[in-house]
């Protein structure tokens, strides 16, 4: 047990930041991806005590950890509607004036609109291939999908995204 508490903390530690990202592109909005984000450790823990030594030693975190913050997010959000998607956690560019901020700003803000109004399987797919960076395999391993889904569901956002909606979504 105090193995596993260790692995934990360390767990918490390395991917809070990561989970809460995620959380919050898939929520979109801060207190709604902290209870995301708590719950996700909150079930990782309860997991982790059960799982013999073996099988924490070959436990692929991150996306075991992505697998089970999604699973919260849609347990969560069934059938509601997210209002925004946050995708600007990073600093802000300090070398363009006001002008050039409130224009990269608004075009931020508008992603994060479009994001929030995709369907759930692509929003989904394209949060966590573009905006937490993972692999396809590793968002499929997340989701619970073969990689060829994810990939089509990923193509499909990113075209919804563009406004190249060709009847192919739903």
């Amino acid at each position: 047990m105090e193995a596993s508490e260790r692995i934990f903390e360390r767990m918490v530690l390395d991917h809070q930041d990561r989970i809460f990202a995620l959380s919050l592109a898939l929520t979109g909005n801060r207190h709604d991806a902290e209870d995301v984000a708590q719950d996700t450790f909150l079930r990782a823990y309860r997991a982790l005590c059960t799982y013999a030594p073996d099988r924490i030693r070959e436990l692929k975190q991150k996306p075991w950890l992505n697998r089970i913050a999604v699973n919260v997010v849609r347990n969560r959000v069934r059938g509601i509607r997210p209002r925004l998607v946050e995708l600007n956690g990073s600093e802000p560019d300090r070398t363009s004036g006001p002008e050039e901020e409130a224009l990269r700003q608004a075009d931020i803000d508008e992603l994060a609109v479009r994001v929030a109004a995709l369907p759930p399987r692509y929003r989904e797919a394209v949060v966590l291939r573009h905006v937490q960076d993972l692999t396809y395999a590793e968002v499929a391993d997340a989701l619970g999908q073969p990689v060829g889904t994810v990939k089509a569901n990923v193509h499909r956002g990113l075209k919804l995204l563009r406004g190249d909606d060709y009847g192919d979504a739903d």
